[in-house]
């Protein structure tokens, strides 16, 4: 068994990719996987957010979206193969409203610390 070490990186900074997940899935459409990675992926690369290794992000984007689902705030639908994925209103509202709180207490740290360098 290995020993966890006294020292960890833990980033608490906003998640640029829920962040775009729950923007794209807070409209009243339901998307397949492939339609909404291809939207996500515009419009992080927009915002400069994804530059590179699309498979990357793919495997995280899926895997956002799957703890999304596991917690209630998006229902899948499943007929034969396809898969849809659609946000749940109030819920959404209510991810949308923490990631907001979330960017907001990043940005005045970051504003802190750029003041205490000077």
């Amino acid at each position: 068994m290995s020993k966890r070490s006294a020292f960890s990186f833990i980033r608490r900074a906003p998640d640029c990719i829920t962040e775009e997940l729950i923007a794209v899935l807070s409209s009243k459409a339901s998307f397949e996987f492939k339609p909404l990675f291809e939207t996500m992926l515009l419009n992080l690369r927009e915002r400069n957010a994804a530059s590179g290794g699309g498979e990357m992000l793919r495997l995280r984007v899926y895997e956002k979206l799957q703890g999304l689902v596991g917690q209630g705030a998006v229902n899948r639908t499943v007929n034969g193969t396809t898969k849809k994925y659609k946000g749940v209103a109030p819920r959404m509202r209510g991810l949308k409203a923490e990631m907001k709180i979330l960017r907001a207490d990043w940005a005045k740290k970051l504003r802190a610390k750029a003041a205490a360098r000077r």
